[in-house]
């Protein structure tokens, strides 16, 4: 996906591309998990499609419940959906440091080669 730990490092436009493109990666992800939270809320909890929206971001965001669950569905989707959003959470740390923690390793690597890191 980067360049090989034997190729020069890329430019700096190059990895302000990568960065832009692993934000939108996140942001598609979140907005699908965010539907499916919005969507789970309102029919699992018979919750307004506001404050769906509202739970919703406020788990996905790792805040915590806002709206109480009432119904057994909605108390099963609400445990399932928090477990979902803490790895989704962590996974999308993960897709925008991606290129930062690479380049770093790269340039490492490349100084203790003797080659001048760019």
């Amino acid at each position: 996906m980067y360049e090989h730990r034997k190729q020069r490092l890329a430019p700096m436009r190059v990895f302000y591309l990568r960065i832009l493109k692993n934000i939108l990666y996140a942001g598609v992800i979140i907005f699908v998990c965010l539907v499916i939270g919005i969507t789970g809320y309102h029919y699992t909890g018979n919750v307004p499609w506001l404050d769906s929206l509202h739970n919703a971001s406020m788990i996905l965001s790792g805040m915590g419940p806002v709206v109480e669950m009432k119904t057994v569905a909605a108390k099963w989707f609400s445990s399932f959906y928090a477990l979902f959003s803490g790895v989704v959470f962590i996974t999308n740390i993960g897709i925008i440091l991606a290129p930062a923690i690479h380049r770093i390793f790269h340039r490492l690597h490349l100084e203790s080669d003797g080659e001048p890191g760019k």
